[in-house]
């Protein structure tokens, strides 16, 4: 997976928002004001990619076991956070799928009115 594939992905999800909160490096997508996918754009540049996914906490401890390049996440909740190696043990699909389950999750957080502003997005 290539930085435009992750990116024109998470973007492609609705309601889905970029920023810069942390500094000019880390690229995050929000849906609702809320985080759900975090990457570092200077670690694309070096060709070592990865992102911190949600995700839920039996799920993330079952991946953790399942593939060497799925760690706790980096400077995140441990229990509720992955970061995945990307171009590496897990498969550009279940990248997807994960990116997927984050959303998700992060969308049915929101309370019914910002998920319904989310929809007329």
């Amino acid at each position: 997976m290539n930085l435009e594939i992750f990116y024109e992905y998470c973007l492609s999800k609705k309601g889905v928002t970029e920023h810069f909160p942390f500094d000019e490096e880390t690229l995050v997508f929000k849906v609702g004001g809320k985080m759900f996918a975090l990457s570092s754009l200077s670690q694309w540049e070096k060709g070592v990619p990865s992102v911190n996914l949600k995700c839920k906490p039996e799920y993330a401890e079952e991946l953790r076991v399942l593939y060497d390049d799925i760690k706790p996440g980096w400077h995140m909740s441990k229990i509720h956070w992955n970061t995945i190696a990307i171009n590496r043990d897990v498969t550009d699909i279940l990248i997807k799928e994960l990116i997927d389950h984050s959303y998700e999750l992060v969308f049915k957080s929101l309370t019914k009115k910002a998920q319904l502003e989310v929809l007329a997005f």
